[in-house]
C-alpha cells in the first residue's frame, strides 16, 4: 500500500520521471501550454507551481535553483521576466488541467495544462458554461448582431451597384438559372 506516498510513479524509474517533468515544465514556460495525459499533466502542475513560486522570489538563489531544473536559458529567462511579472500577486494557482478526454489510439486520457494568466481569448475544451447575463445585455447583443448584419447587407448592395451592368450577360445568367 501506498500511504502518505506522494507522487505519480508514471511508469518511469526515478532518473526518467524527473528527466520527464523537467521536460514538460520547460514546454509549458515556452509555450504557455502543453497537451499531455492527465497523470503527467497533474504531476507537472505541482512541479512547476513550485519552480513558479521559488522564481517569485527573483534573486540568484532562486535563479540557480530553478536552473538546475530548466536547463533551456531562455526559458529561465522568461519564466523570471514574463511569467513572474504577469503572476505578480497571485498566491498560488499559476496553472490549469482541462481534461479533453480519450486518445484514439490507446485510450489515454488527454488534457491541457496551461498558464492562467496566458490564455486570454483562448475558448476552453470543457464543457460549455451556461450564459449569464440580464435580458438587457440579450437584447443588446442581438441589436448589434443585426446591426452588423445590415451593414454587410449595405456594403455588398454598394459592390453590386458599382459593377457594370452588361444586357447580354445578365440575358446569359437568367437562362442558366432557368
Amino acid at each position: 500500500m501506498r500511504h502518505a506516498v506522494k507522487g505519480r510513479k508514471l511508469g518511469r524509474t526515478a532518473s526518467h520521471r524527473k528527466s520527464t517533468l523537467n521536460s514538460l515544465a520547460t514546454a509549458l514556460f515556452r509555450h504557455k501550454k502543453i497537451k499531455t495525459t492527465v497523470a503527467k499533466a497533474k504531476e507537472t502542475r505541482t512541479f512547476a507551481e513550485k519552480l513558479i513560486t521559488k522564481a517569485k522570489r527573483n534573486d540568484v538563489s532562486a535563479r540557480r535553483h530553478v536552473a538546475r531544473f530548466i536547463k533551456d536559458r531562455e526559458v529561465v529567462k522568461v519564466l523570471f521576466n514574463d511569467i513572474v511579472e504577469k503572476v505578480g500577486e497571485r498566491p498560488g494557482g499559476y496553472t490549469r488541467v482541462v481534461k479533453l478526454g480519450a486518445r484514439k489510439g490507446d485510450g489515454a486520457d488527454l488534457a491541457i495544462l496551461e498558464l492562467v494568466d496566458f490564455n486570454e481569448g483562448v475558448a476552453k475544451a470543457g464543457k460549455p458554461k451556461a450564459e449569464t447575463g440580464s435580458k438587457k445585455d440579450k437584447v443588446k447583443d442581438a441589436e448589434v448582431v443585426s446591426a452588423t448584419k445590415d451593414k454587410a447587407e449595405d456594403s455588398s448592395k454598394v459592390e453590386d451597384a458599382e459593377k457594370p451592368t452588361h444586357p447580354e450577360k445578365k440575358a446569359e445568367t437568367k437562362e442558366k438559372t432557368k
